[in-house]
């Protein structure tokens, strides 16, 4: 046995559909020898909140060691993991092909998923993770819920809180009454042949965030896209899951992939590579879904047919170049780089795609935010997510960029509200809501 791993690391299937899954004596004993290793190395201390609430658990129990801990303590640990994959894919010398097979994460989910089976999962939890019914109710009146969900509004936000558990200070997305797909019909680009791309054709995957709460990602990207001369088709059969896996509701999460992945395979057939606006959601169709739905052929080509956004303009750029017409963007930009992004192994492509504007003056911040994903906005959660997320305000603050843009929308609102409670003065930087939004602004195609 070797001590650690240079191996790059590998994750099993999930095997959510064996009853020895949702054992809960055999899963108890998972996570007791789990907990042992990363108590013994305390390599992932400066993380996430799980391993700190870990150590100390174990520190403060009767020997010191994890024999004294009561195994109904370890909830809160497993709360506390944002299912991040950064332990996994960054830290943990133990991950598969190492013997000790760990993949913390993924029992974290686990736990999750046991807890689902048992009906733990709270009504409002799961009403808040209903993100297509949710996104189509406010659409019809987007200005009330706008108002309704604004953290500046002392009237709802108190009520809100103690019926959701959404914590009353955290800034929540935004609603739009004509989504993405409904902007795409209405507005057909023109496709820029003589664009070094041009012959190229991809189908963008909307995602719930951009089409119901921020379309303008996906507009800017299909006018970068068509300027480059790549054909585009905004599809949308519904959310990857992820707010789902989050609850460890893996039944609904396959259901997602096989209604998604069955949707956008007869475009791959025609030729079509798959884009996803959203690192998360890119996430789901390349990495999680084939370890939910093992074997399904729809699935296992929309993995190798997806690229996020910033992965697949990067990519234009190095095998055919780009098309004329960047200009500067004065001040420079501070490009967060989403866990999510880093997740999928595919290299600093945000920071990549920024560096092709001309002058390119950028800040790379590879810390956490501190929001993962609707973990950061609840109650228990927030000054938790805001003080995990202290170090990356503080330097994207200290940066001088004009601009802050992170490949997770919700990871930049975050940011900005830790940058809102540094003490001292606080910087004039205007948050961009992806770095593809400022992509277009650098081409003259969006304000």
């Amino acid at each position: 046995m070797s001590e650690g791993s240079l191996e790059a690391p590998v994750r099993h299937p999930i095997a959510w559909q064996d009853p020895d899954f949702y054992d809960e004596e055999k899963l108890d004993a998972e996570l007791r020898r789990v907990f042992d290793i990363c108590h013994g190395c305390r390599r992932c201390f400066n993380l996430c909140d799980s391993f700190p609430r870990l150590f100390d658990l174990i520190d403060a129990s009767e020997t010191e060691e994890l024999d004294s801990v009561d195994s109904k303590d370890f909830k809160p640990v497993v709360d506390a993991c944002t299912l991040c994959d950064m332990c996994f894919m960054t830290k943990c010398p133990y991950v598969p092909p190492h013997e000790f097979n760990l993949d913390f994460p993924h029992l974290m989910l686990r736990y999750r998923a046991v807890e689902h089976a048992r009906g733990m999962t709270g009504f409002m939890e799961r009403q808040l993770t209903e993100t297509d019914r949710n996104g189509k109710l406010a659409r019809i009146a987007p200005a009330i819920a706008n108002w309704a969900s604004d953290e500046k509004n002392r009237l709802t936000r108190p009520v809100m809180e103690k019926v959701t558990g959404v914590h009353r200070d955290a800034a929540l997305p935004k609603f739009h009454g004509k989504t993405l797909t409904a902007r795409a019909k209405s507005d057909r680009l023109e496709v820029n042949k003589d664009a070094p791309a041009y012959g190229r054709k991809a189908v963008i995957y909307a995602t719930c965030f951009v089409n119901y709460n921020n379309p303008e990602i996906g507009e800017a990207a299909r006018r970068v896209l068509a300027h480059n001369g790549v054909e585009t088709e905004i599809v949308y059969p519904g959310c990857c899951g992820m707010p789902q896996l989050e609850q460890g509701d893996l039944a609904r999460v396959a259901g997602n992939a096989g209604t998604v992945a069955g949707e956008l395979k007869p475009w791959i057939d025609k030729g079509y590579d798959v884009i996803a606006l959203v690192p998360s959601c890119a996430l789901m169709l390349k990495f999680e879904w084939p370890l939910i739905v093992a074997g399904d052929d729809n699935v296992t080509a929309l993995s190798a047919a997806t690229s996020d956004v910033t992965e697949y303009i990067v990519d234009v750029a190095k095998k055919e170049g780009l098309a004329d017409g960047l200009k500067p963007l004065d001040g420079g930009v501070a490009v967060h780089l989403a866990c999510h992004a880093r997740a999928q192994n595919m290299g600093a492509k945000a920071a990549e795609l920024m560096r092709l504007v001309p002058e390119g003056d950028v800040a790379v911040i590879e810390r956490c935010s501190g929001h993962g994903g609707s973990w950061g906005v609840m109650k228990n959660n927030f000054e938790t997510a805001l003080k995990v997320g202290k170090t990356t305000a503080r330097n994207v603050a200290k940066s001088g960029k004009q601009y802050v843009a992170s490949e997770c929308p919700l990871a930049g609102t975050h940011i900005m509200q830790g940058i809102d409670r540094l003490d001292g003065d606080k910087p004039e930087i205007e948050l961009a809501s992806h770095p593809v939004m400022l992509f277009a602004r650098a081409y003259g195609l969006a304000d």
